[in-house]
């Protein structure tokens, strides 16, 4: 197998990967932290392998240009357009649903149950707010980009 199969082979499995992901996305109402990770890590990861595979263009089979602009194509019309949005809306409700909840039950005494409950919620906060500052960052990089 020549390097530019070997390149072809590995852009075609990495582009089956990323539909896969976007499958997922679209078919579940609220993805866990580890899968939103995951998603955007494929997006970065598939976004600079065309930005280098473009820049070695003359190159490339005809195909594998093809290709390239398919899933360019595809995370700019499926991706940043429609599942980044989902995200980015379900990160927002979430966060303020937890900060609405752990500020309701601020009063008196707590017993040993919910101050374990309470410290269970403020990490999943964290996380979520984590989480969206990383995605945040990558919708800087869409904006920077256009």
């Amino acid at each position: 197998m020549t390097s530019a199969e070997e390149i072809s082979k590995m852009f075609e499995v990495e582009s089956q990967k990323l539909i896969s992901l976007f499958d997922t996305a679209d078919s579940k109402n609220q993805m866990s932290i580890h899968e939103i990770v995951e998603t955007y890590y494929q997006v970065m990861n598939m976004s600079s392998m065309a930005t280098m595979l473009k820049a070695q263009a003359d190159s490339e089979p005809r195909e594998m240009i093809e290709k390239i602009k398919q899933t360019e194509k595809l995370i700019s019309e499926r991706f940043d357009c429609i599942i980044h949005l989902k995200i980015m809306t379900h990160l927002s409700t979430t966060i303020q649903e937890l900060t609405k909840h752990l500020q309701s039950g601020n009063s008196g005494e707590k017993s040993k149950e919910q101050t374990e409950s309470d410290a269970k919620l403020f990490e999943k906060l964290r996380q979520t707010m984590s989480t969206k500052e990383f995605v945040e960052q990558y919708e800087k990089g869409i904006s920077h980009d256009q």
